[in-house]
């Protein structure tokens, strides 16, 4: 008897096809990726009061009131600092470092500050507020030397005004 035995061809793998969508597919998700830079701020919400604060002389409560109008610097304990109105373009944040920097000269020791803003206040704006109480840029000859101001920053809401 004869036998009978079949040839096998050893089996091709066609790719083709797979190699053809990898080259569309790879290049279209490149370019539809977004690439983002992340920042972060550290913020804390202002500490909770029990009962009637220690009133000391040389102890600052500083808060920053944004208001649609003006920036308000206050202390929570003295009261009113300084009333900065916007200026044509928007807040006057030159004023707000200026009134930082002189405060921080009068107590160096403190390093926190409270920033209220309204509920209809942009980000751009509470973080550009920020940016001018943590830190200023002041010139030492010819560079510019970054001096902190407040960088432990509470946010809040603003009280409301009565008219």
């Amino acid at each position: 008897m004869r036998v009978r035995r079949l040839r096998k061809h050893p089996a091709a793998l066609e790719v083709t096809a797979f190699i053809s969508l990898i080259v569309v597919l790879v290049p279209f998700l490149l370019s539809t990726a977004v690439f983002t830079r992340l920042s972060v701020l550290d913020v804390a919400l202002p500490a909770q009061t029990s009962g009637v604060e220690q009133l000391k002389v040389d102890d600052l409560k500083l808060e920053i009131v944004i208001r649609p109008d003006a920036l308000e610097v206050g202390d929570r304990i003295g009261g009113l600092i300084q009333r900065i109105p916007d200026t044509a373009g928007g807040h006057d944040l030159k004023t707000l470092a200026a009134v930082m920097y002189r405060i921080k000269q009068r107590f160096p020791t403190e390093t926190d500050a409270t920033v209220m803003a309204q509920p209809n206040t942009s980000y751009d704006v509470l973080v550009q507020v920020m940016d001018a109480v943590r830190a200023t840029y002041t010139a030492n000859g010819i560079e510019l030397v970054r001096t902190d101001l407040f960088p432990a920053i509470s946010i809040g809401d603003a009280p409301v005004v009565k008219r």
